[in-house]
């Protein structure tokens, strides 16, 4: 690091040394131009001087390049013609203190977040919800917190969704309408962000911001370097986890006043990905939280491709600016261009739009704010060059470093304890277990009913039976009786009509001779 006599941080050279002033820092800065043209190497140039004047530093690493500040530089052609143009012998390259963190766990120490500490605003933001569904998230929060239910992870979260779901007409009259289309439209975008890494990102043990705020036994601070090559691919959960870390920060830090160097420097690459896409409440939160953070000792820088990329109410809360070479070959990229060259103090020497087009790789315009806050003329000068490597390092190093580091154990092993999950879990299976009791009974009760209806059936078919039995027994003995009668009947009459027929024969005959007789 090279110092003025006033312990300023030497940034560039060009007609005339510029030089950032570490009271001022916390102003924060931006960092832009075009790919290509010297932005990480600005990057790494103020890092490493926050870091060896005892300032903690945390950066977004999305190329992989950062990660080299764990080694040693090299001289190459590009650094020894700047060295002998700035006049920097003797110059010294060094490595860095180096902490390396990854969401994904693969090349760093797990960061983790919980459902609560993310919020609903954006967590909202995070799953791409509409205003009514973001209302309906917050009344869920406002459940999950009445009830004293963490929300840690994202089975934490279906499972309340869920819970607020079954029982919205219990909780109407308390909260608000809870539309069951609303319902769905978060239980399906709560599948999306588990398939871009969400099961992973939330959960606990919980990143503990604090653990950023370390130095070396020399009294460097310890470069926090956020490995986001793979976070990158899905820049909405790069962008809010970097507004969460951000929000975070300020609830944590006390009130600091003036001081002579910041508490911690913050460094966001692709810093447009922070604001696409969010509603002009989160902007206004976002602004509020980087106009005030300053007081709380934090330096933020942006780094991006055009200041147009950064919101103008946020971007009028910056104070130092880097602004290496623009393109403008489109309509829109002059247009962009015009507004980079506007944002500076003049320089009369030469005219700031056509310098923009002509800037070399290494090469920026530089204004920063003086020890009275006030935006110094604008500067064409050289960005002086990295003590690091400014190659990435191989993954061997890296894991190196992760297994030498103090946070090893404290982030190595998802916890998993009891939250919103485990209690309503518990809730639905004593309900089901009771539902399943009742049905039990319902069955046996239902089954005794059939028992004793069946019984009565089989009673009264037994009894209709003995009826029946007993009516064909008496049928049977009435024809007996009648088939004996006509029997006894039948003898008497064939008794009878014998001697009837034996009586008329006699009398037939007696009858025949006295009619002979008579007619004798």
């Amino acid at each position: 690091m090279f110092l003025s006599e006033n312990n300023k941080i030497w940034l560039a050279t060009g007609e005339k040394a510029v030089y950032l002033e570490p009271s001022m820092a916390n102003r924060h800065g931006l960092i832009a131009g075009a790919t290509g043209t010297g932005k990480t190497v600005t990057l790494k140039v103020i890092a490493e001087s926050f870091s060896e004047m005892g300032v903690p530093v945390f950066l977004a690493d999305i190329k992989g390049d950062l990660s080299g500040m764990v080694q040693p530089g090299a001289e190459n052609k590009h650094i020894r013609r700047s060295i002998d143009n700035m006049g920097l012998e003797p110059f010294v390259y060094t490595d860095y203190p180096v902490r390396f963190f990854d969401v994904y766990g693969k090349l760093g120490h797990p960061v983790r977040t919980t459902i609560s500490e993310m919020g609903p605003e954006l967590l909202s933001r995070l799953l791409g919800l509409n205003d009514t569904q973001t209302g309906v998230m917050r009344i869920i929060f406002r459940i999950a917190d009445d009830n004293g239910m963490l929300l840690l992870d994202l089975k934490d979260l279906r499972m309340m969704v869920q819970y607020v779901g079954d029982n919205a007409k219990d909780y109407k009259l308390v909260y608000g309408n809870i539309s069951a289309a609303s319902i769905g439209a978060i239980q399906r975008s709560l599948l999306t962000l588990e398939d871009e890494g969400g099961e992973i990102f939330f959960g606990e043990p919980a990143l503990d911001l604090a653990d950023w705020f370390d130095w070396a036994e020399d009294g460097r601070g310890v470069m926090n370097i956020l490995e986001c090559a793979e976070l990158f691919q899905h820049p909405l959960l790069y962008g809010t986890f970097l507004l969460w870390m951000l929000t975070e920060l300020y609830e944590m830090l006390p009130e600091a006043g003036d001081l002579d160097k910041p508490k911690i420097a913050f460094f966001f690459d692709e810093a447009h990905l922070l604001f696409n896409d969010a509603p002009k409440a989160l902007l206004d939160k976002v602004e509020q939280v980087v106009r005030l953070i300053r007081s709380k000792g934090v330096s933020v820088w942006f780094i991006s491709q055009n200041p147009s990329d950064i919101p103008e109410s946020v971007l009028a809360q910056i104070g130092n600016r880097v602004q290496h070479a623009l393109r403008a070959y489109t309509p829109n990229e002059q247009k962009a261009l015009r507004y980079a060259a506007k944002s500076f103090r003049v320089n009369p020497n030469f005219d700031t739009e056509t310098v923009l087009q002509e800037l070399a790789t290494g090469e920026a315009l530089v204004s920063v704010l003086d020890e009275k806050g006030v935006p110094t003329i604008v500067e064409r000068a050289n960005i002086l060059p990295p003590r690091s490597s400014m190659n990435a390092v191989n993954e061997q190093e890296i894991k190196k470093t992760i297994f030498i580091s103090p946070l090893k154990d404290k982030y190595e092993e998802m916890v998993d304890r009891e939250s919103a999950y485990e209690i309503l879990a518990a809730k639905y299976d004593e309900e089901a277990k009771a539902a399943a009791e009742q049905a039990e009974a319902e069955a046996k009760a239902k089954e005794e009913e059939e028992a004793r209806k069946q019984k009565e059936k089989e009673e009264k078919e037994r009894l209709k039976a003995e009826k029946e039995a007993q009516k064909a027994k008496e049928k049977e003995e009435r024809e007996k009786e009648k088939k004996a009668r006509q029997r006894k009947n039948s003898a008497l009459g064939k008794a009878a009509n014998s001697a009837a027929n034996t009586i008329g024969r006699e009398l037939g005959k007696k009858f025949i001779r006295g009619l002979l007789g008579t007619l004798k």
